[in-house]
């Protein structure tokens, strides 16, 4: 087989393994309820119809397995002779709002109820929220767990006194004070400090039981779950850790071996595809995590949703936390990371992947074509005609070095067929290969010179394929008519369809440089693999990839009337050359 249908059909099996991996060995999550290796515990609803993890116990959500973070034993009550010396009577919300964010929190122990990100929308086109709503039995962010389980039910059931709650939208930094103490010696203040402007919360507790300070460990319940698509190429939340210099990814699997962890920890937490939730520059700490399965409703197809919990615990008691609850924005994780005096560490969070140089530099490339455009569609359009003009003279390069090769193809032929009888060990067979590389350099050919220059642009390719699978700028970005989100598929499979139809027309463009006639056939297969491929992916990718292609047939067309038609050297049959040489 030649060089240049090897890469070919090395880039074909690359993308079939990838798609039969996804729907074959991709395991679908685990049903609700369904035992596992990780610690359950059903969680009893108290009298004022909530859960001692402070939930709201609300009719009609669907039923999802009580999974808790582990504990050791199950939470007593608090000494009947207990009362409240410094708190509310009453139960209620405390709504904070900054430019950014829409916060709300209750003052039965002092929780965050509702995190919503004001310039991202959820397919309702509601503000995103990222704290969910549908699990009833899980805690809520900023639970507290003691090593005493009678402090940690009084510390998440007490009702708190709140203090420096701003009204309507607030543009300066504020502290939000939520204070309780009770008569059996618990005291505790909960502090959260906002700046305007940031998805960053700092959040500070003070624990004491009697005259004993107590490190409490921070839970959060499942953190993060965007649900604009769901189908098998959508991201699962999975559990995020920085530590020794590098970011470790934690899949459910992952979380079943082990779902502790100790060490000193630039940021952990949970994120998805677009969203993060993470307790950012810790240092020592202990982080657990828990995966938690959420059923569809009953009337939907879409499968469950895989969310996952954490919860952290400070080595020093008292210790404030910056949790940041927001975007995985390039320009808003880096801008983190130049405040904090680092550099490459929370943006790091944005899986791009091994091609991480070159999908930064073409996200940049996007965004500042995007500003003169202002439609990612179009601007995805653009760039890549930029690219591919970049990439011109490689593909000609390309696409001369075939046509030579398919010129000679007949001579390459002949010395093959003299040769076909014997046999691949035999040593007569490795006249053939001398009798081609003596052809090859009489004519000025290099084997490797078609597919090499193809290969300098693989990783572009697949560069832009992870950038436009990541980017959250492109989340909820229309494009024309039909595309009223690039990161969601073409509900009219109609960038597919035209993605297909015009690498099959590409392919019959392409130099015949000598394939069987069974390699012929698979590569004309090929365009039907990669449509059915992306039927499901994000039209974005798509749009890419089909102006990729017809780029390619207009490129093919003028590289082939700048060089001519191919001059085809035809091989007399043995008994004919030896007349015309006696002639």
């Amino acid at each position: 087989m030649d060089p240049e249908r090897r890469v070919l059909l090395a880039i074909f099996l690359a993308f079939l393994v990838l798609y039969v991996w996804q729907a074959l060995f991709v395991k679908p999550a685990p049903k609700p309820g369904a035992a596992g290796t990780a610690t359950t515990t059903s969680v009893p609803a108290t009298a004022g119809g909530r859960s001692s993890a402070g939930m709201p116990a609300a009719p009609g959500k669907p039923a999802a397995a009580a999974i808790t973070l582990p504990s050791a034993t199950a939470a007593t009550p608090s000494p009947p002779g207990a009362a409240a010396l410094v708190g509310e009577t009453t139960e209620r919300d405390v709504r904070v709002e900054t430019s950014d964010v829409i916060a709300v929190f209750t003052n039965r122990g002092a929780r965050l109820k509702s995190w919503r990100l004001k310039r991202y929308l959820d397919r309702d086109k509601h503000p995103q929220e990222l704290v969910d709503t549908e699990v009833q039995s899980q805690p809520l962010p900023f639970s507290l767990r003691t090593p005493d389980d009678r402090v940690t039910t009084t510390v998440n059931d007490a009702v708190y006194a709140v203090s420096g709650a701003p009204s309507g939208v607030s543009a300066s930094p504020f502290d939000l004070r939520f204070e309780y103490s009770d008569n059996a010696g618990v005291q505790v203040v909960k502090q959260f400090h906002f700046d305007p402007g940031s998805f960053i919360v700092t959040f500070r507790a003070t624990v004491n039981d009697g005259t004993r300070a107590v490190t409490p460990e921070i839970v959060w319940g499942p953190a993060v779950g965007d649900v604009v698509e769901v189908s098998r190429y959508t991201k699962k939340a999975e559990g995020l850790l920085f530590t020794n210099g590098k970011v470790q990814r934690l899949q459910t699997k992952d979380i079943a071996k082990q779902s502790a962890y100790d060490g000193d920890f630039k940021y952990a937490g949970v994120d998805d595809n677009y969203f993060m939730t993470a307790a950012l520059f810790v240092g020592p700490a202990k982080i657990s995590f828990q995966p938690v399965a959420i059923p569809p409703p009953a009337d939907s197809k879409d499968p469950p949703r895989d969310l996952m919990a954490f919860a952290i615990e400070p080595r020093a008691a008292d210790t404030p936390v910056k949790f940041f609850i927001g975007p995985k924005d390039f320009d808003v994780l880096t801008s983190i990371d130049a405040g904090a005096h680092e550099e490459n560490v929370v943006v790091q969070a944005i899986d791009f992947g091994m091609f991480t140089i070159l999908v930064r530099p073409l996200l940049w490339s996007l965004k500042r074509v995007n500003t003169y455009v202002g439609n990612y569609g179009w601007s995805i359009i653009i760039l890549t005609i930029l690219i591919n003009g970049v990439m011109f003279p490689l593909r000609h390069k390309s696409v001369v070095s075939m046509r030579k090769m398919q010129e000679i193809q007949p001579e390459v032929k002949a010395i093959q067929d003299r040769y076909a009888k014997f046999k691949t060990t035999d040593p007569a067979k490795q006249k053939m290969n001398q009798e081609l590389m003596a052809l090859y350099k009489d004519r000025g050919v290099n084997p490797a010179s078609g597919c090499v220059p193809m290969l300098l642009t693989m990783p572009v390719l697949f560069a832009m394929w992870s950038m436009l699978s990541t980017a959250i700028e492109l989340r909820g970005a229309p494009f024309v008519g039909w595309i009223h989100d690039l990161t969601s598929h073409d509900p009219l499979y109609i960038t597919p369809v035209i993605m297909g139809a015009s690498q099959l027309w590409q392919q019959r463009l392409t130099p015949n440089t000598g394939a069987d006639p069974a390699q012929q056939k698979m590569m004309m297969f090929m365009p039907i693999i990669f449509t059915a491929m992306f039927l499901w992916l994000p039209a974005g990718v798509a749009i890419y990839y089909a102006v990729s292609n017809l780029w390619g047939i207009g490129q093919q067309y003028l590289t082939n009337y700048m060089i001519g038609p191919p001059k085809i050297r035809h091989v007399r049959p043995p008994g004919e050359r030896q007349l015309k040489k006696k002639e």
